[in-house]
């Protein structure tokens, strides 16, 4: 077993992992791009205490990346393993408990913005490989990371750089440590991604906001006329009705709808403590994993125009702008979705608006084939370190990047240390600690297993 850091240090690595987490590293935003360089230092800081000769910042049009490798171990394999430093916006700031980037310890939890998306996995590879070092530094195996700094923002950086440079993933595994166990105690490897296609619908209905009084009732309402557009997008039962959206969709194989019928999976307990609503939506013939994991989905994330400040103003909006997302699985493409949304769009709003689609960010729907060898070693490792190997299951969310990690031809495996309740992008995020000590104990045990190959 590697060295039981995780164990014997758990007040000093705590002490380092809020340190991390304080850093509001929101790429997103760009009054915090300072902020993401100071995390991107924290990372580069620590990959140099921990003896990496090379340790290098990637420049691009955007926030850095960081380029490390451990010492050269000849004849040894390599692994690669990617992160990501930067995080979300923390609004609404009022929900949070405690400070969003005060990291606080509450019932063996760690509470803090980045906590497990996802700095708190970063900090387990790092620790992972700090548990496998000799007394000269030296891991028993090729290292490389690679960790990102606009994943959360759907920047080029990353995508760029190994366009350029491809020889980066030419390795024999890739470890992507971004997400999360499917239940408590049984962890997950996972098997395929959705894609995304985000955008903004924005609606002009006159030249300038118009009096409510004198003109309501002959005026048209950019919100009003914006709603008419959305509600036209997708119906009460939870179909998508942009034509043609469904047609190349690919779906899940007989043997893995099987699979996911075994999964362990409490309705109630799901609705109440993961969900947080009173009902669950969408396609009722369907399954809830396949409602997540098959098939696609359009989303309405939030609604700009008119008056929403305190008091009343009697004003009718000529322009208003939704941010909408399409969720997309194998056999779709973000390309082919933006121009069969934009047609929807043109077709359902009215001639007398003006409405423009407009990109904003992409990433193409993943699949991974679980059948290279690097995939049992991780079995293993979390056989030996938490009592049970990885089940196969899918995700509804996107990590654009994983397409470009796989251009060398290397296996990615796709894993993480976070719980269901996590609470990823809202109020309250967390990483159970006991996660993070497991984390690092997998990781570590899976370095060493691989070294032995």
């Amino acid at each position: 077993m590697p060295n039981d850091i995780a164990t014997r240090d758990q007040d000093r690595l705590l002490g380092e992992l809020k340190e991390f987490l304080r850093i509001p590293s929101i790429s997103t935003l760009p009054a915090h791009a300072a902020d993401c360089r100071r995390a991107a230092q924290w990372v580069m800081d620590h990959l140099r205490r921990l003896g990496c000769p090379v340790v290098e910042l990637l420049e691009g049009q955007g926030h850095p990346t960081i380029w490390a490798e451990g010492p050269k171990v000849p004849g040894a394999p390599t692994i690669l393993l990617y992160g990501h430093y930067d995080v979300q916006p923390a609004e609404p700031l009022e929900e949070w408990v405690t400070g969003a980037f005060e990291p606080t310890v509450r019932n063996g939890n760690l509470y803090a913005r980045g906590a497990v998306d996802d700095k708190g996995q970063v900090f387990a590879l790092l620790k992972a490989y700090e548990s496998v070092l000799d007394g000269g530094k030296r891991p028993p195996l090729n290292v490389r990371f690679i960790i990102e700094g606009e994943e959360e923002c759907g920047g080029r950086v990353i995508f760029d750089r190994l366009k350029a440079e491809p020889w980066r993933t030419e390795v024999d595994a890739v470890v992507v440590a971004d997400m999360g166990y499917y239940a408590p105690g049984v962890p997950a490897v996972y098997t395929a991604l959705r894609g995304l296609a985000y955008a903004e619908i924005q609606v002009r209905t006159a030249e300038s906001d118009l009096h409510s009084g004198e003109y309501g009732g002959v005026a048209p309402n950019a919100i009003e006329t914006t709603a008419r557009i959305l509600t036209a997008l997708k119906d009460a039962n939870g179909r998508i009705k942009i034509p043609g959206l469904y047609e190349s969709v690919k779906p899940p194989s007989k043997a893995e709808l099987a699979g996911w019928k075994k999964l362990p999976l409490d309705r109630r307990r799901y609705l109440k403590q993961q969900v947080t609503a009173k009902a669950l939506t969408g396609l009722q013939k369907y399954s809830i994993h396949e409602r997540l994991w098959a098939l696609p989905t359009f989303e309405i994330h939030g609604i700009r125009g008119g008056f929403v400040g305190e008091g009343a103003k009697t004003v009718i909006p000529c322009q208003a702008v939704a941010k909408v997302s399409l969720r997309l699985v194998p056999g779709q493409s973000s390309a082919k979705a933006y121009r069969q949304l934009a047609q929807a769009v043109k077709r359902v709003a009215p001639k007398w608006a003006d409405v423009q689609v407009v990109p904003l960010h992409a990433g193409e729907p993943v699949q991974v084939k679980v059948d290279a060898p690097a995939f049992r070693v991780l079995d293993r490792a979390f056989q030996e370190v938490v009592g049970r190997p990885t089940v196969a299951v899918r995700a509804g969310g996107s990590i654009p990047v994983v397409t470009a990690l796989a251009q060398g031809g290397a296996p990615v495996l796709l894993t993480g240390i976070g719980l269901p309740d996590d609470r990823l992008h809202a109020p309250n995020e967390k990483v159970t600690l006991s996660q993070v000590w497991d984390g690092i104990q997998v990781f570590g045990r899976f370095f060493e297993m691989m070294a032995e190959k």
